[in-house]
């Protein structure tokens, strides 16, 4: 069973950054590939990108190649997406996922555990 708590969201304006935290519980985090996920109103959840159990690989949507940076620290439970050059289009909520496999993928119905979600907003 792994827990996980997001933090880090909030109201930016375009061009600005955030980042978002996903802290974890439980014994396996260091075995399962994490993932970040975004829903925007009235659209489905959508990848955001990806990492490994071991953070050796990542994986990322097109819409934030460039932008965005995933990382995990395993001695410390918690994996990160660092978010930079915001835009309006950027908003949604933004939830962590873990799966119970070594490597990540993008869709969200691999994923086995979810967090409950972080509101990212980008001012125009």
């Amino acid at each position: 069973q792994v827990q996980l708590v997001e933090s880090g969201g909030g109201l930016v304006q375009a061009g600005g950054s955030l980042r978002l935290s996903c802290a974890a519980s439980g014994r396996t985090f260091s075995s399962c590939a994490m993932g970040w996920f975004r829903q925007a109103p009235g659209k489905e959840r959508a990848f955001v990108a990806g990492i490994s159990a071991s953070g050796g690989s990542t994986l990322y949507a097109n819409s934030v190649k460039g932008r965005f940076s995933i990382s995990r620290d395993n001695a410390k439970n918690t994996v990160y997406l660092q978010m930079n050059s915001l835009k309006p289009e950027d908003t949604a909520v933004y939830y962590c996922a873990a799966r119970s496999a070594s490597w990540m993928l993008s869709r969200p119905d691999e994923y086995n555990y979810w967090g409950q979600g972080t509101q990212v907003t980008v001012s125009s």
